[in-house]
């Protein structure tokens, strides 16, 4: 089924006024911030972003830098949420993600000036978000690959998240984070061994606590 299909067939089946989806980039990174984007689509945006619009992983950096200019271009909204290593580090890596798709979902409703009770919002993965109780939500498995609304999410939550990437690569030199975006490859375990963790690492994480020499 199409992207967008699957979504229309959601709305007519639960007619809401408002339907938005969510996604989240980086859970998985030692360093850098998890971050979740909310997207509202109009319906005349859908046939100019269809053909660009896909889960964030199976675009490359080139086509996601593509989709995202023909959403912007479409009139497609958004709202975005971060959180960091800190809060990362405090609440764990779930209940991080679970606050910064909140925060995103409760931007784009402000942007807009939508009611949350008017809201039904389609969340990638198999959980409703917590502390989002004002609207109602659908969790869908595999939601950017069904989903254009969660796909366009996915889209814009990963290149927002990879331009700071590049920002904090210029911030702590050395660790290569342009290049792996804080992901535990090779590279990045070796530098971190031989710098230590910078202060966008996240403490809770093995590998960056093994790096620091604290216990597991």
């Amino acid at each position: 089924m199409p992207l967008s299909r699957f979504d229309l067939a959601i709305f007519e089946a639960r007619k809401p006024d408002f339907l938005v989806g969510v996604d989240e980039a980086g859970r998985g990174p030692l360093a850098g911030p998890v971050t979740a984007c909310a997207a509202w689509l109009p319906f005349s945006s859908l046939p100019l972003i269809s053909p660009f619009v896909n889960d964030s992983k199976k675009l490359s950096p080139a086509r996601r830098e593509k989709a995202f200019r023909a959403m912007l271009d479409s009139g497609v909204r958004f709202g975005f949420g971060f959180a960091g290593p800190a809060e990362i580090d405090r609440v764990n890596i779930l209940e991080a993600t679970f606050n910064a798709m909140s925060s995103a979902v409760r931007r784009l409703l402000f942007y807009t000036g939508a009611a949350p009770s008017s809201a039904l919002v389609l969340v990638d993965g198999p959980h409703r978000i917590k502390r989002l109780e004002e609207c109602a939500q659908e969790p869908i498995i595999d939601g950017d690959a069904r989903s254009l609304s969660i796909a366009a999410a996915s889209i814009f939550a990963k290149v927002l998240r990879d331009r700071w990437l590049a920002v904090l690569d210029r911030r702590y030199p050395g660790y290569g984070l342009a290049g792996h975006k804080g992901y535990g490859t090779a590279v990045h375990l070796e530098a971190l061994r031989r710098l230590g963790p910078s202060g966008e690492h996240r403490m809770s994480f093995s590998p960056v606590r093994e790096a620091a020499g604290m216990p597991r």
